[in-house]
Formats: C-alpha cells, sequence, structure tokens
C-alpha cells in the first residue's frame, strides 16, 4: 500500500460497496474508523463488528480478514515504533467525536504519499499518542470467540444461519449433540455460555441492522435478529454497548450524514 514510501504514517480512504480482503498481515499498525456502513475484522481466535462511529485497531503483523460492506472508511496506518505498549490483537474502540475529527482530517495525507512533512508528522505523532490512550480506555467488547475445533465450529455456524429462531434443542438436533455436551464444550472451548454467544450475536446483528437499514424501527430490528420483546433487547443492547438501541440509531444516522472533510 505504501509503495516504498518512506513515510511512517498516513490515511487510506475506501468508499464502497462490499469487498472483502483475504487473509493478509500489515508492516504496520491500522487503525480503522467506520463512518458508514458495517466492517468486520476476524483474527485467529476471533470475529470483531466495527459498526459506524468504532474504530477497530489491529497490530502490525497480525493475520486478519476484513470485509467491508456498503462502507465509507478511513484506515490510519503507524510505523510500529510509534505506538508501543500494547499486546497483539484486535480491539474495538468506541471513539468519541475528537478522534473522529482527526481521524477525517488525516485523510488529507495519504499513506501512499511519496513524502512528508513537519505538519503531518507533528499531527501524526499526536494522534499516535492519543490512540494508545484510547487502547488503554475505550475498548467495546463487540467480538465474538471463532473456533477451530469442528464440533463448535459447526454449532457457530448453525446458530448463526438461524439467528432469529436458534435454541439450545434445535442447535443440538442439527450437529448431533447433547444439550449438556453442548453447554459443557462450547463454554471450554469459547469462555462463554451458548446463550451468551448467542445473545451477543444477536445484538452484533441488529446493530448492523440499524446501521445498514434506515427503515428499520428499533422494534423491527430486535425481532429480525431473534428478540422476543422490547425491553429483553433494550437491556441486552445496553449491557453490551452501553447506550440504548434508539440512541444508538439516532446518533450513527446523524454522524453518518457528515460529509468527509
Amino acid at each position: 500500500m505504501r509503495a516504498g514510501s518512506p513515510v511512517r504514517a498516513g490515511a487510506w480512504p475506501e468508499d464502497g460497496d462490499d469487498l472483502v480482503a483475504r487473509w493478509h498481515t500489515h508492516d504496520l499498525h491500522q487503525l480503522l474508523y467506520a463512518f458508514e456502513g458495517v466492517a468486520e475484522v476476524e483474527t485467529d481466535g476471533s470475529h470483531h463488528l466495527l459498526p459506524p462511529q468504532q474504530a477497530a485497531w489491529i497490530p502490525a503483523g497480525l493475520p486478519h480478514q476484513t470485509t467491508l460492506r456498503k462502507v465509507r472508511t478511513v484506515a490510519v496506518f503507524f510505523e510500529p515504533s510509534m505506538v508501543t505498549g500494547h499486546d497483539d490483537r484486535v480491539r474495538v474502540l468506541a471513539a468519541a467525536t475528537p478522534a473522529r475529527e482527526m481521524i477525517v482530517y488525516a485523510a488529507r495525507w495519504r499513506i501512499d504519499r511519496a513524502t512528508s512533512d513537519p505538519t503531518a508528522d507533528a499531527f501524526f505523532t499526536a494522534l499516535a499518542l492519543l490512540t494508545s490512550e484510547w487502547l488503554d480506555t475505550s475498548e467495546a467488547p463487540l467480538r465474538l470467540p471463532t473456533s477451530t475445533l469442528p464440533l463448535v465450529e459447526a454449532v457457530m455456524h448453525h446458530t448463526q444461519q438461524h439467528l432469529s429462531d436458534v435454541d439450545e434443542r434445535s442447535v443440538c438436533a442439527a450437529v448431533g449433540l447433547s444439550e449438556r455436551t453442548l453447554r459443557r464444550v462450547f463454554r471450554a472451548e469459547t469462555g462463554m455460555s451458548w446463550q451468551e454467544y448467542r445473545t451477543t450475536s444477536r445484538v452484533l446483528r441488529a446493530m448492523s441492522v440499524l446501521a445498514a437499514e434506515r427503515d428499520r424501527s428499533v422494534l423491527d430490528a430486535a425481532t429480525a435478529v431473534g428478540f422476543e420483546s422490547l425491553s429483553g433487547f433494550n437491556r441486552a443492547f445496553t449491557r453490551l454497548t452501553g447506550e440504548r438501541p434508539g440512541d444508538y440509531r439516532r446518533r450513527i444516522r446523524q454522524e453518518g450524514a457528515r460529509p468527509l472533510r
């Protein structure tokens, strides 16, 4: 992406429909921000959802796959020495308005530019320091575990394919195991119960629906992903994201309507 450019940091805007970047690595740290649409980042062991107004931190050298669906994004890249002291895993960060404004402004200096200048260098140094602070304070739990264990992988696949109506009995019948075995094996492999996995999956899917389908109401999104009551959806959504689904819906639409400078 740098095409031999010597710069230490820069940005890469992306605006388009569906794009799947197959498994790859970067020699730079990446801060990926979605303004509209939904991005997904998968690593060995975790699957992260990046809804609008969130940022994904992808460390240098980490194999990952990125899926962008009807998105406007800006990725900011840093040489590894600019952001240090953090473990090598993807994180989803809740980015406040100042963070968004800085990432928007970063788009004026592309990562493939031929040379840098003192203003760009000072700007990206400041952004790198702030990013390090965000990594310590702003992580959002918008992730699902993955598995290479065939039985658990089959459970996850069936759950995702039938998210609106799946329950313990139906997933066990589909993959051929007892409910007791499901509870024991799934928690041992993922660190969470299957019910927690299903609830988190439903909330993340609802976030995607509310972000991508502007005509959907909160109630429509809740029922589409399998919640039986609006109150239950509100509780689960707020517990995972820290805000009510109606507030989330209004915020992403207001922010998404703003143009990139």
